[in-house]
């Protein structure tokens, strides 16, 4: 068994087309798994989903960018917020922008509904016996602080606690992580685009399997940024200013 993972995507086709290219450069793959955050905070919301149908043996999960879009529930600051806070109402004016496009496009393209239909998490039999887990942020959740690499080995296993799962595969903090804690080996993807660390290349895994054992690969794939703010552009995408801090390196958050 060989499966690609890949996981925050955020509608960017252009990331996505040249992790795809370096799956098909590694050899085939038996299916994928793909993490959530597939279509917010990107100028082509549509065109990632459709690109990720087209492939073959796809499992999904949802993520919480997913979950704002299809509730209506747009992240923070909300109206509240702002009564309390009046210096909120540009950032509150600027998320509720960007969401309302994105979940705009959707409906015309007709994927909104097919986006709400996404389980909250996904669970697969590798060859061996063991079981892989495979959810956005943590085990039970889709927003949460996540699994980054600050988290000491003790925090991590309360995240993991009961999960039933002997890998736990994650994405939603865009940082790579790939750590064992007691008896659960638990990994961060990374993620396709937005990055937030210093290396803006798009951060995938490979797993391959068998009946004796599996491994692990996180591969790193370059793409053109430059692109990916030009298409943005062309698209009339309303966050492009804050989609471009993410392209030229200019965003230190831990996950979206």
């Amino acid at each position: 068994m060989r499966l690609a993972l890949i996981s925050d995507i955020h509608g960017k086709a252009i990331a996505l087309d040249a992790v795809l290219a370096d799956i098909q450069a590694c050899g085939d793959v038996d299916g994928y798994l793909v993490l959530g955050d597939l279509a917010a905070i990107g100028y082509d919301p549509a065109g990632v989903i459709e690109r990720l149908i087209g492939l073959p043996n796809m499992l999904f999960t949802m993520g919480n960018t997913d979950r704002y879009l299809v509730s209506g529930n747009f992240p923070p600051p909300s109206i509240e917020d702002v009564k309390v806070n009046s210096a909120l109402l540009l950032q509150y004016t600027q998320v509720n922008r960007n969401f309302a496009w994105t979940q705009g496009y959707l409906t015309a393209r007709g994927w909104l509904d097919w986006l709400a239909q996404l389980p909250l998490e996904t669970r697969t039999t590798l060859p061996n016996g063991m079981t892989l887990l495979g959810v956005h942020a943590s085990p039970g959740h889709d927003d949460d602080p996540g699994i980054h690499p600050q988290l000491s080995d003790e925090e991590i296993e309360i995240m993991l606690n009961s999960c039933g799962a002997d890998l736990v595969c994650v994405g939603h903090t865009h940082i790579p992580l790939d750590r064992t804690v007691g008896v659960t080996r638990v990994v961060n993807l990374g993620s396709i685009s937005n990055p937030v660390t210093g290396d803006r290349r798009a951060s995938y895994v490979i797993l391959e399997a068998d009946s004796d054992s599996y491994c692990i690969q996180h591969r790193y794939v370059d793409y053109n940024h430059e692109a990916v703010i030009a298409a943005a552009h062309k698209a009339k995408y309303p966050g492009l200013a804050y989609l471009t801090k993410f392209m030229r390196g200019e965003v230190r958050s831990r996950w979206l």
